[in-house]
């Protein structure tokens, strides 16, 4: 090589080193971390009959700028791996890894949590420890949790108060494993009030167990005014554990939850949302959940030009 042309080879080098030193240097500045969910590709496959390539999802996610994935079971092939499974929990690291992503989360089912039988409760503990421990060994910092199911002969302060027993031991465990525990409450569960959800945090009253924003479902509990904020302020953003990032009109998806849709495609107040967040102090992962939208790119693309917005301000 000529003196010239190795000149020009380490000046591009060097240019090349400083682009991705200074993207990496406001990325760690950022006081959030933005993320798509697997939950919304998997949701919009299976109601739209669409196919999402694991690699073509990925490959969007890190070209558009996001720091990370949430994984949901099931999809887009098997269940999560146990960590003693070292070769395949391996295997999936290094896919994300491979496309400069990480994994921040992973959606883990709680209806067990408040079941009447004890055998059943000690059964999901168990079940969450795999999770939890899996979640460690991906280098996550959250799990996620959604008590869906049925009373199952009890009262609803019963299932409560079992539900807060069970939430406060998860906490113990992914508190143990440098976890922050997060539960989403949505309008098709036994808990889907303002109320269930203040009980739920103050009866489980744990510094590892947060809550998870989501505007979509905030909205519904807040009357479907397009203010969700106003339920932010009073849930308080020092108990938000991660963000399901999302639009919506203050209506149901075909008789399901809550539904969303790309930011700036519904009613709620977008900007405002993000505003109470960054001045509440919130620190963390912001997910963009495109949960049966037609088009989650659409809805990802979207979001993350809202979150650029909000934080250039």
């Amino acid at each position: 090589m000529h003196r010239r042309e190795m000149l020009k080879f380490l000046s591009a080098a060097a240019a090349l080193f400083a682009a991705q030193s200074e993207t990496k240097a406001g990325a760690q500045s950022s006081p959030w971390k933005t993320a798509v969910g697997l939950n919304g590709f998997a949701s919009s496959s299976k109601k739209y009959e669409k196919t999402y390539p694991i690699w073509e999802v990925l490959d969007f996610a890190s070209r558009a700028g996001f720091d990370g994935v949430e994984l949901m079971r099931g999809w887009p092939m098997g269940n999560y791996p146990r960590t003693e499974e070292k070769r395949r929990v391996a295997a999936l690291k290094r896919m994300y890894d491979g496309f400069g992503l990480v994994v921040f989360s992973l959606q883990a089912g709680a209806g067990g949590a408040f079941a009447a039988n004890p055998a059943a409760r000690e059964a999901w503990l168990e079940e969450f420890r795999a999770n939890a421990r899996f979640a460690k060994a991906l280098g996550a910092d959250c799990i996620g949790l959604w008590p869906g199911g049925r009373l199952r002969g009890q009262s609803f302060d019963e299932a409560l108060r079992q539900l807060a027993r069970s939430f406060r031991e998860a906490a113990r465990i992914a508190s143990d494993l440098g976890l922050v525990a997060a539960v989403e409450i949505e309008p098709p569960f036994i808990f889907n009030t303002e109320k269930h959800l203040r009980r739920i945090l103050e009866e489980t009253n744990h510094p590892a167990f947060k809550t998870i924003y989501d505007p979509s479902h905030f909205d519904l509990m807040n009357g479907s005014t397009g203010r969700p904020h106003e339920m932010l302020e009073r849930i308080g953003v020092e108990n938000i554990g991660y963000v399901h990032f999302t639009d919506s009109d203050g209506t149901l998806r075909d008789g399901g939850t809550s539904k969303h849709l790309a930011c700036g495609d519904g009613h709620i107040d977008v900007p405002r949302s993000l505003r109470t967040l960054l001045d509440g102090g919130f620190k963390g992962w912001i997910m963009i959940d495109a949960w049966q939208v037609p088009d989650p790119y659409d809805a990802c693309t979207k979001g993350k030009q809202a979150i650029d917005r909000a934080l250039a301000r």
